[in-house]
């Protein structure tokens, strides 16, 4: 398994980790009975501010996980990978990993700093596929 790959199977499994540290507190705040229904109206109280901030940082990992997820993909079918996309992959790991506490910290700007190092990892893997 190239490097790449390695990296893109960790996210996924840190997405999975995201997820849990979410719906645990999540079921606890809005009970089970809302939490496996149909959800057809909004929650009679809201998630707790930490709860919502994991929330967010698990739906902003899905999303930037299909841009990293296709330049993975590009990288490993086109043959690719080299020394530096396997950087770039394990630092939009790093990224995200950071990312989790610094949002749910609320740490400002460096959430957004860190947000930005996945990005532009990413972005560096797409542009080292057309090269």
């Amino acid at each position: 398994m190239t490097p790449e790959l390695t990296a893109l199977t960790l996210s996924g499994l840190l997405q999975m980790v995201q997820f849990v540290a979410f719906a645990l507190p999540a079921n606890l705040e809005l009970g089970t009975r809302y939490t496996s229904g149909p959800r057809d109206r909004a929650p009679e109280r809201p998630l707790s501010t930490l709860t919502a901030r994991l929330q967010r940082a698990m739906n902003n990992h899905f999303e930037g996980l299909i841009l990293f997820t296709l330049a993975v993909v590009v990288i490993t079918l086109s043959g690719q990978s080299t020394p530096t996309t396997a950087t770039l992959a394990y630092t939009y790991l790093a990224a995200r990993v950071l990312y989790i506490p610094a949002y749910a910290l609320g740490l400002s700007p460096w959430r957004s700093a860190i947000w930005a190092v996945g990005w532009f990892s990413t972005l560096g893997l797409l542009l080292a596929a057309l090269i």
